[in-house]
């Protein structure tokens, strides 16, 4: 019988999880052709998630659970899951129940010869318009830096084959980008509509700083092309700066038209152009401290604690 392998991110999610689990157990138990397990990574949070994981673990002994030292994100919290799998197959989902475990099977029954991940789709989205806005940047991001196909849509509720993330986790940087992960390990990918639910509890993690934190991941670890916009733009703006330099001139010299001092003019020119050679030097920054940090061996993520009992192989250990 093939396992299934279960991987969720908990954040602020102790209200949800056992719902979530319960479903998960059920639906692999109807289905009859699977065994199972569930990874759930406390990502750090400042409520009782840990707690109820403990509690969970002892209700199911197929629950494993991985507490972070601190707050890593939900990329270094799903590697961290990876590393622990040992199903043929690999479910991501979240923990908040608006990715529908009952309907796990049309993910995990679509991955045909041709197909190496499949991810849910959505015809109704139940998201705050803030977090639709973001997930639309980071879908033009992946499209444009990476290579995704157009008319894929990559969400956090996907089915996997097992090499993709062993693939996945050799990947040791410590700011790391899931779905460039996937672009980077297979082209075969495949969409599934999936009914999108309500939260029942709590609102999402996801803070503008936290979506800037994932966009820069996104582009800085899997793309130089924010680095050739920067060389296009120098390029342009000094043509542009030569071609003013020469209508000086032959105005001043061969046409003898008088020149104004034009003080407003050349202060905005020298704002604007001060402007973005500060936008690049700093964009140039960011690739270079994130390169420092990988070089230093920045951790990816800090586990603290498994609930591995006492004398019990610790299934962290890399394979």
């Amino acid at each position: 019988m093939q396992l299934l392998s279960f991987v969720i991110p908990c954040y602020h999610s102790a209200a949800t999880l056992a719902a979530v689990t319960q479903q998960i157990r059920e639906t692999v138990q109807a289905d009859g052709r699977y065994a199972y397990e569930i990874i759930l990574v406390n990502d750090n949070p400042a409520d009782d998630t840990w707690q109820e994981i403990l509690r969970l673990k002892q209700q199911d002994p197929q629950i494993f659970g991985i507490c972070m030292s601190r707050n890593f994100g939900q990329a270094s919290a799903l590697l961290a899951g990876y590393r622990h799998v040992h199903g043929d197959i690999v479910v991501s989902l979240d923990d908040d129940g608006q990715t529908p475990p009952s309907e796990m099977f049309r993910l995990i029954d679509a991955l045909d010869e041709e197909t190496d991940i499949v991810y849910a789709s959505y015809p109704t989205k139940h998201h705050s318009a803030f977090r639709n806005f973001g997930s639309k940047v980071n879908d033009w991001m992946a499209t444009w830096l990476m290579g995704k196909p157009k008319d894929l849509y990559m969400a956090s509720y996907y089915a996997a084959r097992r090499f993709i993330i062993d693939e996945m986790v050799k990947c040791e940087n410590p700011f790391p980008y899931v779905d460039g992960l996937a672009v980077r390990s297979t082209s075969r990918f495949k969409n599934v509509p999936i009914d999108h639910k309500d939260r029942t509890e709590g609102e999402s993690g996801y803070t503008f700083a936290k979506l800037l934190s994932l966009w820069f991941n996104g582009f800085t670890a899997f793309s130089v092309k924010p680095l050739r916009i920067a060389t296009v733009m120098g390029m342009v703006f000094s043509l542009l700066g030569f071609l003013f330099a020469v209508m000086v001139i032959v105005r001043k010299i061969i046409l003898l038209d008088r020149i104004d001092a034009g003080w407003s003019s050349i202060v905005a020119i020298v704002l604007l152009l001060d402007g973005i050679l500060m936008m690049m030097l700093g964009l140039v920054g960011e690739y270079v401290g994130r390169m420092y940090m990988t070089m230093n061996k920045s951790p990816q993520y800090v586990i603290r604690t498994t609930t591995a009992a006492p004398g019990e192989k610790d299934p962290s250990v890399d394979r």
